[in-house]
C-alpha cells in the first residue's frame, strides 16, 4: 500500500485495488514516513472503507485527533454490536461512538458525570442495544481501567439505535419520547403494568420503534388496502381499537400525524396481544 495522506503517526490514507480511499491504522505506521512511501502488510492493524465520502472525511478528521486505543476499542464494540444485533449499522457509528467514548473517558477523568434522563426508557425499549452498552462498559474497564457509569451504557445504546435507523441522534431522543407517550396511553387505558420481560412487550416495543421512526420522518406505512380485514380486527379487539383511537387523536394533536388504516390495524393487533398476555 502506498501512503496518500498522513493523519498522524498511527493513521494514514491509502488507495485500494479499485483506487478507492481507505483508512489504514497501525501503531507507529507513519512514524518518519512520507507520502508516496510503501506500507508493509505486517504493519497494519485495521483497515476501514467507508462508502460515504462525507462520512469518511469526518472520520479522518476525528482520527487525526484521537488516541489509537480509543479507536481500536470503538471498532471492537461496533464489531460486537453487529454480531449481537445481526444488523447492518450505518458507517456514521464509527464517528458518533468513537467521539462519544473519547468524550466519556475525558469527562470521567475530570470528575464530571452526565445524567442520562432516558436511561429507564432505553432499558425498556432498546434492551438489546442497552445490553451491548453494558458490555461496552466492561470492555472500557478492561482496556482503560476506568469504570463508566450505567448512564453511558444508555448513551451507547442510543448511538446504536441511531445507526440502525440511519438518522440523526437527536431524533432518537424524540423517538424514545414518542414510544414512551404511546406506551403510557396503553398503560392507563387498560390500567395495567407491563411485564417488560415478556416477548410480547419486546415485539410491541420493536413495532413502536419503527412506527415512531416513520412518524418522525413523515412516512406512512402502506400495505394492500384490505378494509374488510380492518373491520374484522376492529370488532375482534374492540377495546384495543378504542385505545388506538386515543393514540391517533394524541398524535394528530401533538405531532400533526395522521395514522393510516394499516398502521392502526397493526397497532390494534400488537396492543391486544401485549395486554392479553400481560393479564
Amino acid at each position: 500500500m502506498i501512503i496518500q495522506k498522513i493523519l498522524n503517526n498511527n493513521v494514514v490514507i491509502t488507495l485500494d485495488e479499485k483506487e478507492q480511499e481507505q483508512i489504514v491504522m497501525g501503531r507507529g505506521i507513519a512514524f518518519k514516513r512520507k507520502v508516496g512511501e510503501v506500507i508493509q502488510e505486517d504493519q497494519i492493524d485495521q483497515v476501514f472503507r467507508l462508502a460515504n465520502r462525507d462520512t469518511s472525511l469526518k472520520f479522518q478528521e476525528l482520527l487525526s485527533e484521537l488516541p489509537l486505543e480509543v479507536m481500536q476499542l470503538s471498532d471492537e464494540i461496533i464489531t460486537y454490536a453487529k454480531t449481537k444485533l445481526g444488523k447492518k449499522l450505518n458507517d456514521t457509528i464509527f464517528i458518533s461512538l468513537t467521539d462519544h467514548l473519547y468524550t466519556a473517558l475525558e469527562r470521567i477523568r475530570q470528575g464530571i458525570k452526565v445524567k442520562n434522563f432516558l436511561l429507564w426508557d432505553i432499558k425498556r425499549f432498546f434492551c438489546d442495544e442497552y445490553f451491548i452498552g453494558t458490555k461496552a462498559l466492561e470492555m472500557v474497564k478492561e482496556k482503560f481501567e476506568v469504570q463508566l457509569p450505567d448512564d453511558e451504557a444508555g448513551f451507547i445504546a442510543l448511538h446504536l439505535v441511531n445507526a440502525e435507523m440511519d438518522e440523526e441522534v437527536g431524533d432518537v431522543y424524540e423517538l424514545t419520547k414518542i414510544m414512551q407517550e404511546i406506551t403510557n396511553i396503553v398503560k392507563y387505558h387498560f390500567k395495567i403494568t407491563f411485564n417488560e420481560e415478556s416477548v410480547y412487550f419486546y415485539r410491541f416495543s420493536t413495532h413502536l420503534k419503527f412506527f415512531a421512526y416513520r412518524l418522525l420522518n413523515h412516512k406512512e406505512f402502506r400495505d394492500e388496502d384490505d378494509g374488510e380485514l380492518y373491520e374484522v380486527i376492529k370488532k375482534k379487539y374492540h377495546n384495543a381499537y378504542t385505545c388506538v383511537k386515543r393514540i391517533s387523536n394524541f398524535l394528530l394533536e401533538q405531532y400533526q400525524y395522521t395514522i393510516s388504516k394499516e398502521e392502526k390495524m397493526y397497532l390494534i393487533i400488537h396492543i391486544a396481544r401485549v395486554v392479553q398476555t400481560n393479564n
